[in-house]
């Protein structure tokens, strides 16, 4: 439109999720016209970031080092690991408090549509790891879609002979949710997945 280089700009800001042509365009001309030295910055952020951070070679969550705090740290719980989808998921569960166990970031989940196996989310590396016996619990924490809850179960067999108690995160209604609000399919999986009252 003005320039080879703003649509070039427009095209790039169009990589990041749920940003559509529109989106894209306000924000190039936000960065132009009104935040130069804020575009200057996210440019240095970006390329700093893509530079220095990558996978850590244990749990291929984010990092900076060869191996993430995480693992490193001997005050987390050793024999507690808490499979999970996406990096993104490591930091929901931390900001929440309620896990003091490592992780294990699959790096996606399975589906055979896609051309996505047990092979290409790392699941023999996964189960390798678990052969030595450290860990007592897995936490499977995979999505509740159908391509996370078939991940799950293919986690829960692929491990049946290692002595490894296999847990999931429970789902159903949210704290504060109204049923008449709450589809069915979650709905079911809360009367499923009940508990006991004390």
């Amino acid at each position: 439109m003005f320039s080879d280089r703003f649509d070039q700009l427009v095209q790039a800001l169009r990589i990041l999720p749920s940003v559509g042509p529109k989106s894209a365009q306000r924000m190039a001309l936000h960065l132009i016209m009104k935040n130069k030295e804020g575009a200057v910055g996210l440019a240095h952020a970006l390329n700093e970031a893509t530079s220095y951070i990558h996978e850590c070679s244990i749990c291929h969550s984010l990092t900076e080092d060869e191996i993430c705090n995480i693992c490193l740290s001997h005050e987390r719980e050793e024999h507690l690991l808490c499979v999970v989808e996406s990096p993104a998921d490591v930091m929901a569960i931390e900001q929440s408090g309620s896990f003091r166990g490592k992780y294990h970031v699959l790096g996606g989940h399975l589906s055979p549509l896609d051309g996505i196996g047990p092979d290409e989310i790392g699941i023999p590396y996964l189960v390798q790891r678990l052969s030595d016996g450290k860990v007592k619990e897995v936490i499977l924490a995979t999505n509740a879609t159908v391509e996370g809850q078939a991940t799950a179960h293919y986690l829960v067999e692929a491990t049946k002979h290692l002595p490894v108690h296999m847990t999931r995160i429970a789902q159903g209604v949210p704290q504060g949710g109204e049923l008449e609000y709450v589809d069915s399919h979650t709905l079911s999986q809360a009367v499923h997945n009940r508990m006991q009252m004390k």
